[in-house]
């Protein structure tokens, strides 16, 4: 099982990043789901080679919605929040990571299952929409190739409290 984990991340990292005007989308996955599960969540990295942009949202078939979301500390507990747009600097790059901004699937059509792939659009104010290809790595994954101390609040981090999705 580890050796299918670590053949899916490694086709992750040679996937042909997207591009639209001057957005570079690259690194993108989304994270299996349990049977039961009725959202997922994907991620990815946003590069911006020209003038300042926004995320409006995200279109996939996998789901009933599609929407951006963030995370609010409150108190001790992290809670993910929708959100209406996500800027995209000039010259910039954004990342949407486990544990910050990402993309979530609300109302799976089914489990997303790993080695699969999701198409997902992308849609930008000013570059349009932009057609992604988001493979499915495992459950916890946390991106294509993770460096030492990258995590998710609440995963088993030491200082770090629960999480917790709250409503819309």
């Amino acid at each position: 099982m580890k050796f299918k984990s670590v053949l899916f991340a490694v086709a992750a990292l040679f996937a042909l990043p997207a591009w639209a005007a001057d957005l570079e989308v690259s690194g993108a996955f989304v994270r299996a789901s349990p049977a039961m599960a009725g959202a997922g969540a994907g991620f990815l990295s946003i590069v911006n080679h020209g003038a300042a942009d926004r995320l409006l949202g995200a279109e996939a078939s996998v789901s009933k919605a599609v929407e951006l979301h963030t995370h609010i500390k409150d108190g001790d507990v992290y809670r993910m929040r929708a959100v209406e747009a996500i800027a995209v600097p000039a010259h910039g790059t954004v990342q949407l990571k486990p544990g910050g901004d990402h993309i979530m699937f609300i109302g799976l059509s089914e489990p997303l299952k790993e080695g699969a792939k999701v198409a997902v659009t992308l849609k930008f104010e000013k570059a349009g929409a932009v057609k992604v290809e988001m493979p499915v790595l495992g459950v916890g994954a946390m991106g294509p190739a993770m460096m030492p101390g990258q995590g998710m609040p609440g995963q088993g981090m030491p200082g770090h409290g629960p999480m917790e999705h709250g409503k819309h």
